[in-house]
Formats: structure tokens, C-alpha cells, sequence
């Protein structure tokens, strides 16, 4: 795989693939714990760097990063406001906040398409200058990603293990059963939307640094991409401990991410990308069920050979006792 990918191919992979594994994990929250889908994604990745890009521009990009992550958490109420407050579908809920976005996120940006912030000081840049080894500012990126990652994840999981967590996650289990305990879903389903959402927005805050620029349609096919990365976590890492899972989606981001990096060394068109991006979403959620069918077939193998020898036992027998 060396051969055919360099050092600086899996290095970016990487980086993108932990940047994404945040919008995976929020996915994680909303989908596979709260059983919603929130097609806010892509406008609220946007946002978080729109935000996160204007005020590394004016000199703080730490805040940058708490300022996205603010906006994201108000994305998700107003997402989670709509469903539980105004009755409207959580599929419909998640397209008016993400086409109300884009005009958000050009207002954010003075109505510019684009914003660029080179030559602005980057959390990324900070982390570098902390040594002057030429090793240590080539992989200095992706160890502050995993660091954030490792302590993100980690943060989950106790969040999820705490009493707001559990109920969080009953609720996704069963609103009924947390009515019957005086639990309100409907607080548990803005938490849930507000914490999620806080994770898109810290992804695309970090995005927007590492890049060194914001654009109106950075988020396009963010839903696609994070929804694929949360499949193939989830294939691996199903019957796994909640830790493990919440690993495993970032496991399954890197994967894709890497997928999709082989799809470009073999010269595959852009254009082509969101279609490879939902192949290998489409064959990540075919493979449970080609599991099973693959486990029925030698159920069903066993079960003949096993027939098929008890009727030689009884005709080997039968025989005996004829001669």
C-alpha cells in the first residue's frame, strides 16, 4: 500500500479522516443513539468554519474553535426547536435549517463565497511552533487531531454514561418508556441535536484552519460522507462495547477516507466522487445482510451433510442387520 500511496497521501487521509470523524460522531448521536436524522449536517459544517474562519481572521483561533462549536450547538436547537416544539418532522426539520444556512453562512462570511485566512495564526500553527524539529512540523497536524479525537471520544463516552447520557439514549430506544419515567424526550432530543451539532461545528471550524479557507459549499455531501464513515465503524465495531463503537466510527472515517484516496490514485474523475461516496455507503449497509446470507447458506450445508450422514448411519445399519 506504501508503493501505491505515498507517505503524503496517507498523511492528508488521515488528517481529513479525523476531521470528518467528528461529523460521523455527531451522526453517531443523532442517528444510531437518538434515531434521528438530521440533514442539517451539511449547512452546520459550513457554519462551524464560516465562524470558526471570521474570528481566526481577527486573531483568535482557539476561540475560533469554541465560536464554531457555539454556532453548531444553535444550528441544533433551531433543528431540534422545529421537531419538538412546532411539530415538524425531523427529515423536513434538517432540510429548512440546512437551506436557511446557506444564507446564514454568507451573512457570516460579508456575503463572500469565499473567505480566505492565510497568513492568520492556526491552532495548528501554535502546536507546530512548539518545537523546531522538522519531524515534529511535518506530523504536527495529525497528532493534534488525534489528540483532540482521543479526548472527544473519550468525553462521549463518559458524557453518554452519565444520567443526561442514559437518558438520551433511552429516548432513542423508546420515548414511551421515557414519558412513563417523567423523563421530557423532548429535552433529551434538543440535547442530544445541541451536543451533536457541537461536533459538526468543531469539525468544520478545524477544517476551515487546516485549509486555510471557508466556502459556501464546503458542506456539500457532508451528510454522504460522515453516513459512510458511521456504516463502516459500525459493520466492525456493532457488538462492541459503547467505547469501542464510538472508536470505531473514527476507525471507519480513516477507512473511507483512505478508500477514497486509492479511488484518486487510480485516477478516478471528481466529478465521479459522490457516486464512489455512496457505493461504498450502499455496499457498507449490504454487508450485514450478505453476512446472514452467507451464514444461512453453511447452516443449511451442515445441515444436509448432517442429514446425508445419518441416512448412510441408517442404511449402513439397516444393511447390517439384513446380512
Amino acid at each position: 500500500m506504501s508503493g501505491f500511496l505515498s507517505i503524503g497521501i496517507i498523511q492528508t487521509a488521515l488528517e481529513l479522516g479525523l476531521i470528518y470523524s467528528l461529523v460521523a460522531l455527531s451522526l453517531f448521536i443523532s442517528f444510531s443513539i437518538l434515531n434521528i436524522c438530521d440533514l442539517s449536517t451539511d449547512g452546520c459544517y459550513t457554519l462551524g468554519c464560516a465562524v470558526g474562519a471570521m474570528v481566526t481572521i481577527s486573531g483568535h483561533p482557539v476561540l475560533a474553535v469554541v465560536l464554531g462549536m457555539a454556532a453548531g450547538m444553535l444550528s441544533g436547537f433551531v433543528t431540534a426547536f422545529l421537531q419538538t416544539k412546532l411539530g415538524v418532522e425531523s427529515i423536513l426539520a434538517g432540510i429548512i435549517v440546512n437551506t436557511g444556512l446557506y444564507t446564514v453562512n454568507l451573512a457570516v462570511m460579508g456575503f463572500s463565497s469565499n473567505v480566505s485566512i492565510f497568513g492568520s495564526d492556526t491552532i495548528f500553527d501554535m502546536f507546530a511552533a512548539l518545537s523546531e524539529s522538522r519531524v515534529w512540523k511535518q506530523w504536527s497536524n495529525l497528532i493534534l487531531l488525534a489528540l483532540i479525537l482521543f479526548f472527544v471520544c473519550i468525553g462521549i463516552h463518559l458524557f453518554l454514561g452519565t444520567r443526561l447520557g442514559l437518558s438520551i439514549r433511552a429516548t432513542g430506544d423508546s420515548p414511551a418508556m421515557v414519558r412513563a419515567s417523567s423523563i421530557n424526550p423532548a429535552v433529551m432530543i434538543v440535547c442530544g441535536l445541541v451536543f451533536s451539532n457541537a461536533l459538526t461545528g468543531m469539525a468544520g471550524a478545524l477544517v476551515g484552519q487546516i485549509n486555510g479557507t471557508s466556502d459556501i459549499n464546503l458542506g456539500t455531501g457532508m451528510v454522504t460522507i460522515a453516513l459512510a464513515s458511521l456504516v463502516i465503524g459500525d459493520v466492525f465495531f456493532r457488538k462492541g462495547s459503547m467505547l469501542l463503537r464510538i472508536f470505531g466510527v473514527v476507525i471507519g472515517s480513516i477507512l473511507y477516507r483512505l478508500i477514497m484516496s486509492m479511488a484518486l490514485r487510480l485516477n478516478i474523475p471528481t466529478e465521479a466522487f459522490k457516486l464512489v461516496s455512496a457505493a461504498i455507503v450502499a455496499l457498507a449497509l449490504t454487508i450485514p445482510r450478505i453476512r446472514q446470507l452467507v451464514a444461512l447458506k453453511l447452516r443449511k450445508h451442515r445441515q444436509l451433510q448432517q442429514s446425508m450422514e445419518s441416512a448412510e448411519g441408517i442404511m449402513g445399519k439397516g444393511g447390517s442387520a439384513d446380512a
